[in-house]
């Protein structure tokens, strides 16, 4: 996500954290560089060019520039005006006292409206609400086929209408079918067009009327470039949005001009959409954006992929084995198994704060190494897993072959194991344990 926006600012954080002294000259050339930065990432010039008058004005004063750290509060700074421009209050979907409330989706043919509506609906799910899905667009062939598909799949509701009904009259008549049926969330998903045109902005305004929208939601493909800044102005000024949604961030090199949107727009980026999965969508927050755009990682949003993880209950059943010193490979692999779900090694470790890429990038084949763990104690028997000790010689070669690994492979799981285990024991104790486990682990 903003790959070469992140890459290019990290190396600007990097250069001016560094430095011990800070002169309105250095902060100009440092400037310079978070411009072009900028204007390479496809971010509009004024847009760019606002961003770096308001970094340097604040970073010139005499507070920075005589602190003990003045490089780190440039990039404090940097930061503050990051979140500034991305939004600084976080705002997401709300229902209507008015129930159901209605979601109407607007934006061009292929900025993926279909697939977050599906997202949509499976993100409140999970939040208990029941969620209607029909399709007013009547021109492309199996779009409403498609949209179907994708409500089965989030384990939403799906209203068909007649075929040759009317847009305004699909909308009209899905409406009725959701106050009937009870549902919490009405969304429609709209027509698009290859390019905005007058007929697009009229039948959008006219849905939005027959409807009574609660909610217009313009969503953009994040790939775009500075198109994507010229289409959200126009939805803007001629049907009225009330909230952004970016897809396809995964896939994008630049997306500068897509976190250009709200500022240009002056309306909220709600979500951000990641693949073609249906549980690829995260609530947009200006302050992780900027702290992984910085390189600060995002922590909160590991927690969040832990706790999804991770039931209550498991991480409860965990404690009480590893209090009882009752760790095994079972528990082992059943861990590997949840930092797993989390997501690719890799995107975990862009979460943490100070990782390098560097460091990422050299990750190569130990990218996989949890995939290999998990086949390997798989290859073994119920009765090695709970007493490892009985892995002799023999019974590690066959599990080396069971697996399509080697033994030396096997013998790495084990040692990784073992330290597991020794961590464990040395949480329990509290800190002197860890103070004591730092020399076993060197």
């Amino acid at each position: 996500m903003f790959e070469a926006l992140t890459e290019r600012f990290q190396g600007i954080v990097r250069q001016l954290a560094g430095q011990a002294r800070i002169t309105p000259d250095n902060i100009r050339d440092s400037m310079r560089d978070v411009r072009r930065a900028l204007l390479e990432a496809d971010v509009p010039v004024q847009v760019a060019k606002d961003f770096v008058a308001k970094v340097e004005e604040r970073a010139v004063g005499e507070e920075v520039l005589k602190s003990l750290k003045p490089g780190q509060q440039v990039v404090g700074i940097v930061h503050e005006e990051l979140i500034a421009l991305l939004g600084n209050s976080q705002v997401t979907l709300a229902g209507s006292p008015h129930v159901p409330t209605v979601v109407v989706l607007a934006g061009l043919q292929g900025s993926g409206k279909t697939t977050f509506a599906g997202k949509l609906a499976k993100w409140l799910a999970a939040r208990g609400k029941r969620t209607l899905l029909a399709s007013a667009d009547v021109y492309r062939p199996a779009a409403i086929d498609q949209l179907e598909r994708v409500a089965a799949q989030a384990g939403a509701g799906f209203y068909r209408a007649p075929e040759g009904t009317l847009p305004r009259e699909i909308g009209a008549q899905a409406l009725d079918d959701a106050k009937k049926r009870g549902f919490d969330f009405f969304i429609l998903d709209t027509a698009g067009r290859l390019h905005i045109d007058d007929e697009l902005m009229t039948e959008l305004g006219d849905l939005k009327r027959v409807v009574r929208a609660h909610q217009v939601v313009l969503v953009v493909d994040g790939m775009i470039g500075q198109e994507s800044v010229r289409v959200g102005q126009t939805f803007a000024e001629r049907v009225g949005v009330d909230a952004l949604v970016l897809t396809k961030m995964d896939g994008d090199a630049r997306g500068g001009a897509a976190i250009s949107l709200r500022q240009v727009t002056g309306k909220p980026i709600w979500f951000l959409g990641t693949g073609e999965k249906l549980d690829g969508l995260e609530v947009f927050s200006a302050e992780r954006l900027a702290g992984r755009i910085l390189g600060m990682g995002d922590v909160v949003g590991l927690v969040e992929r832990a706790q999804a993880a991770v039931t209550q209950d498991d991480a409860e059943k965990l404690a009480e084995r590893m209090r009882k010193s009752d760790f095994t490979l079972e528990d082992f692999l059943e861990q590997l198994k949840s930092v797993r779900k989390m997501g690719p090694i890799e995107d975990l470790l862009k979460m943490m704060p100070g990782v390098p890429k560097d460091a990422i990038e050299k990750l190569g084949p130990q990218k996989d190494v949890f995939k290999r763990h998990e086949a390997i104690m798989l290859s073994m028997t119920v009765k090695e897993r709970r007493n490892p000790r009985l892995l002799d010689g023999s019974r590690r070669k066959r599990i080396a072959a069971g697996s399509g690994t080697s033994v030396q492979e096997v013998n790495r799981l084990l040692k990784d194991f073992e330290q597991a285990k020794m961590m464990m024991k040395a949480l329990k104790k509290g800190p002197k344990g860890l103070a004591g486990l730092r020399g076993k682990l060197r």
